[in-house]
């Protein structure tokens, strides 16, 4: 099949660079179709570590894919430029093989201190990363958005900067107290940044679908995870775009014919970053051990994630809605040690019922309480192992039971943080 695609079925932070990383050996391209640098996504290769958070993870493969941050991406340009410049000076080529879609939309300034102030102020903080993600897809579902194609037209680019900025400067005063934001500064920062995005930007869908139609193999990335998408997650602790599969045709700028085959990507825990309801989360030693052990601190804020136990109610609803042919588990190894492993099969809810389904309302996933179903732990080393017979009893009496209760084969389990730490099973 032509066409992978990689998404995220928890609160993002699953792993999906690694396993993005794994399959890009077989890809002709590799695909970003939403999100922007809120997302930080960690390639280890041949133990060197690599923090991404708007490239394309394929782009670590020597002599890889090429990569293409698609229409559905709103991008930073200081934030892009500073990690390429960072991925050359350690010998990763990117000249050529980094494409920009027209049709993505630019951060601006303004969008950064709008999500600043509105964080800082109180008024209905959800804990975002301040990176102005919120802002921008406002802005481009308001039509006062600024697309990077509009950057080779300098004359209309700098007039609609001005009248945007005028606007946003006044919500900046006026509305926070902040302070307002230079036109002049503003626009010869964008004049260098034209210069350098010029030879990048192209066509992303003529491009992406003239690769398929040439029997090009596809790899699509998600950024964020299933829970964190704007319509399907856990509204308003969520992100600005649409984290899912069905957020692909849209964000990639191809129709739902050409997603391929679905591969969720889930931890053998689980961990959530920021505020918003997180029913499975374990604030006693054990989810104090698996952070420690899982380093789970985030790529792009450096927050400690909240960690607890994987959620089989939530990643079902992912792996049903998103359409997962596949799971793939990382972190399996961060549980050694641990005397009783465990995850949730339903919720028993404020009212005295019990479900199994995930609840839209956030009312009713804050007042959710897990139901868990118990395993015994293993305390072997399982770094090295390669093949799924050879993981310890109680690991894969783990890893089966939860296969069962997703209604989804497991064939990609991550052992380790290296590319190599992995186990495949039945043909992945």
């Amino acid at each position: 099949m032509p066409s992978v695609t990689v998404v995220g079925a928890q609160w993002g932070d699953e792993g999906k660079a690694g396993i993005v990383d794994l399959l890009s050996e077989d890809a002709d391209w590799v695909v970003r179709f939403q999100g922007g640098p809120n997302a930080g996504h960690t390639v280890v290769a041949g133990g060197e570590t690599f923090k991404l958070h708007l490239t394309p993870s394929g782009i670590v493969r020597e002599n890889g894919p090429r990569c293409l941050i698609a229409q559905g991406v709103v991008i930073d340009p200081e934030v892009l430029f500073g990690e390429l410049d960072g991925l050359e000076e350690r010998g990763v080529e990117t000249t050529g093989r980094v494409l920009i879609s027209d049709r993505a939309h630019f951060i601006l300034p303004y969008h950064r201190a709008l999500d600043g102030l509105r964080e800082s102020s109180g008024d209905s903080k959800i804990g975002t990363t301040r990176r102005g993600i919120g802002p921008c897809y406002a802005d481009k579902v308001s039509y006062r958005g600024i697309r990077v194609g509009d950057i080779l037209d300098r004359d209309r680019f700098e007039a609609r900067l001005e009248v945007e900025l005028t606007h946003r400067n006044k919500l900046i005063t006026e509305v926070y107290g902040g302070d307002p934001l230079d036109f002049g500064e503003m626009r010869d920062l964008f004049r260098a940044h034209a210069e350098r995005l010029e030879p990048m930007i192209v066509d992303g869908t003529t491009t992406l679908l003239d690769a398929l139609d040439d029997g090009d193999r596809v790899l699509h990335e998600g950024a964020q995870g299933f829970l964190l998408d704007n319509d399907c997650g856990t509204y308003p602790f969520v992100t600005g775009s649409n984290a899912s599969t069905l957020g692909l045709p849209a964000g990639a700028g191809v129709p739902p014919n050409r997603i391929g085959h679905v591969i969720g990507i889930a931890k053998a825990y689980c961990t959530r970053v920021g505020d918003g309801p997180f029913p499975s989360e374990d604030s006693g030693p054990d989810g104090d051990r698996i952070r420690e052990l899982g380093d789970e601190f985030g790529t792009t804020t450096g927050r400690p994630r909240r960690c607890g136990w994987f959620d089989a109610v939530a990643v079902r609803y992912a792996a049903r809605t998103s359409g997962f042919d596949e799971l793939a588990i990382t972190k399996l190894d961060i549980l050694s040690g641990l005397e009783t492993l465990k995850f949730a099969t339903s919720y028993e809810c404020g009212d005295g019922t019990t479900s199994t389904t995930f609840p839209a309302r956030i009312a009713h996933i804050e007042t959710a309480r897990p139901v868990y179903r118990e395993f015994p732990g293993f305390s072997e080393d399982i770094t090295g192992v390669r093949r799924f017979e050879d993981l310890p009893v109680a690991a894969r009496d783990y890893m089966d039971a939860l296969e069962a209760e997703v209604g989804v084969p497991v064939r990609i389990i991550s052992v380790g943080p290296d590319r190599d730490q992995v186990i495949r099973r039945n043909d992945s």
